[in-house]
């Protein structure tokens, strides 16, 4: 990985996250394969990608000239296997992200490494699946990960001195710039800031306030660039239940553990922007 041309990433997962890391590599230059088990789902995840490197261009998220490196979508997970590095961006559910890394580091040359986007399942535990534990590190991006430019780099204890360079210097490449942690459950932004919107669920169904009371107040008042519920919605409400329930699992805190109204909202398909409903009300569309 010594020349951005030599790069190539894989991606697994072609969901929310899956396309927009998928949009800022081919967008900075690294061509992708990008893996899911639907081929239904690889042909909205290229839709997407194609109208997110448009708005990333014109946000100036992504070099507005020069060549747009290639995108190669695939249900077969073999064929990340001569990537230089690879993604995961599956569901955050240890079971699943378990399986995959562990099929991927069996298909990887040896060196390569092997980056989990969890929002906070810790890289030690993810670790005991992979066949080279030194070879897995954590990044967290941040959706929508074409626009976000900060991400938190999560070195488990066992990760190696190799894998964080490698990674590090991909990510330079990539234009993010990433602030690492040590290993935990949640790390540092979801720790700070899962509870934070399962509080401010659980007063909006108290009924001390509406949704946009809640997210003005801390805009206004707090400094907080959306709000806490109009962030959730764009997290995805089942995404973050699934993180909340990670850590409540890990930490015993009672205050990970997500509110009814959460939990009412993902029953009834109200999981926010991806599905027109959440905590607020949108058009549903595919960016």
């Amino acid at each position: 990985m010594n020349e951005a041309e030599e790069a190539r990433l894989g991606v697994l997962g072609a969901g929310v996250m899956g396309t927009g890391i998928a949009v800022v590599a081919i967008g900075h230059g690294v061509p992708v394969v990008l893996v899911d088990v639907s081929e239904d789902k690889l042909a909205e995840a290229r839709h997407r990608v194609e109208q997110q490197l448009r708005h990333a261009r014109l946000m100036g998220a992504v070099p507005a000239k020069g060549p747009v490196a290639g995108l190669t979508t695939t249900v077969e997970l073999a064929d990340a296997g001569d990537a230089t590095a690879v993604v995961e961006a599956v569901v955050e559910d240890t079971e699943i992200k378990a399986k995959v890394l562990g099929e991927v580091s069996r298909l990887v040359r040896p060196g390569t490494p092997l980056v989990t986007n969890t929002s906070g399942i810790p890289i030690g535990e993810l670790g005991r699946f992979v066949a080279r534990p030194h070879e897995l590190v954590g990044v967290h991006f941040m959706n929508p990960a074409y626009l976000i430019t900060m991400v938190e780099v999560i070195r488990g204890d066992l990760t190696g001195d190799g894998t964080m360079t490698a990674v590090t210097g991909l990510l330079a490449r990539m234009g993010r710039r990433g602030i690492v942690v040590r290993d935990a459950p949640g790390f540092v932004t979801s720790r700070l800031l899962h509870p934070m919107i399962n509080e401010a669920a659980r007063i909006v169904a108290a009924g001390v306030s509406t949704a946009d009371s809640v997210d003005e107040l801390m805009s206004g008042c707090l400094g907080h660039p959306t709000g806490p519920l109009r962030t959730a919605d764009l997290i995805g409400l089942d995404n973050l239940v699934d993180a909340l329930r990670a850590l409540w699992e890990r930490t015993g805190d009672a205050n990970f553990r997500p509110c009814e109204l959460l939990l009412e909202k993902v029953a009834m398909g109200h999981l926010g922007r991806k599905s027109g409903k959440g905590f607020y009300d949108y058009e549903k569309v595919l960016s």
